[in-house]
């Protein structure tokens, strides 16, 4: 198969990757997130944020507007959202789906409060995209590090990896010898 030639991508960069196609369909203008929460090389649950489930989007009650560019940038309009970490540990919950022992990849390193959610849910590994947190809560972050709570690792997808699953994206993968994989 010539798609093939190009670079596959790790397990880590697979997931992370699912990761960022959930945050697609997050509904806050402010941090876009997706995670996916994985046990044995299989996805349990995904989650992106946005408001409560059958809630309707937060720019439709003018919470949420273009040029927001944190939800703490105003004081008069709180976050609605529930974020992705949440959602993905709630969707599973639903579905009567265990998270102990599993891993969580996320956009977005999570927040001090979806990080005890994670650790309170059994997930033992956390691979995030972007650092959110800063000051005094690493130190929190770290403490839980050191008492062997929770593994955090930044990670990053080669660019390599995402020209190859760009063209996955943007073209048709189901034809017999499409020579667009050819040059990877």
């Amino acid at each position: 198969m010539t798609y093939l030639k190009g670079k596959r991508p790790t397990w880590n960069e697979y997931f992370m990757m699912m990761a960022k196609l959930a945050a697609t369909r997050s509904t806050c203008l402010a941090f876009p997130v997706g995670a996916v929460i994985v046990k044995n090389k299989q996805v349990l649950s995904t989650g992106y944020n946005g408001p409560p489930a059958k809630s309707t989007h937060c720019i439709t009650h003018g919470f949420c507007y273009p040029g927001l560019n944190s939800c703490i940038s105003s004081s008069k309009l709180p976050s609605r959202a529930v974020h992705a970490e949440a959602n993905a540990i709630a969707q599973a919950a639903k579905h009567s789906i265990s998270t102990n022992e599993s891993i969580i990849y996320v956009t977005l390193e999570p927040c001090m409060s979806c990080l005890k959610l994670i650790i309170s849910a059994g997930i033992k590994e956390v691979f995030y995209e972007t650092e959110f947190n800063k000051g005094g809560k690493t130190s929190i972050r770290n403490m839980f590090i050191e008492e062997g709570l929770i593994n955090l690792t930044k990670i990053n997808l080669s660019e390599e990896v995402m020209a190859r699953a760009s063209l996955f994206l943007l073209n048709s993968t189901s034809v017999k010898n499409n020579n667009i994989f050819t040059d990877i």
